[in-house]
């Protein structure tokens, strides 16, 4: 004997169906990303400097982003330490959050990088440890 299904049931039915189909998908991203963006903090390198990082010359198309990159270049060991949390990119040669202040320098575009940069440096200044700091940036960015 058939079963009939009123619209609102059909419909009811439906969307629970959906539902069951999105959710582990969306549980995969979200897992993808938090495992490409929220990584552990690396190990600073040893004798790390901040040699690399951008100057005032190539930095002349973005002026108020010198101050940023001055004060990144003098604790090059603690933003060494520091995972970057964007997601704008993940290329082999990229360690840590220095370096996107290094090479193509992408923290001169993203604000996530500048945010990070910025908040290290802030708390760096009083005297925070780099334990603390990562427990801050990751608290913030995340």
């Amino acid at each position: 004997m058939p079963q009939h299904f009123s619209r609102r049931h059909f419909f009811g039915a439906c969307s629970v169906a959906v539902v069951g189909l999105i959710m582990p998908i969306e549980s995969a991203l979200a897992e993808t990303r938090r495992m490409r963006i929220g990584g552990p903090h690396p190990t600073p390198r040893p004798g790390i400097t901040g040699e690399k990082v951008l100057d005032k010359e190539q930095l002349a198309n973005k002026p108020k982003l010198i101050p940023l990159f001055d004060s990144i270049r003098e604790i090059p060991e603690v933003i060494d330490g520091i995972h970057c949390n964007c997601g704008c990119t993940n290329p082999p040669e990229f360690y840590s959050l220095l370096s996107c202040y290094e090479g193509k320098g992408m923290a001169r575009e993203c604000g996530i990088c500048q945010g990070q940069g910025r908040l290290a440096v802030r708390l760096h200044k009083e005297g925070r440890t780099l334990d603390e700091i990562r427990a801050a940036i990751d608290a913030k960015f995340g």
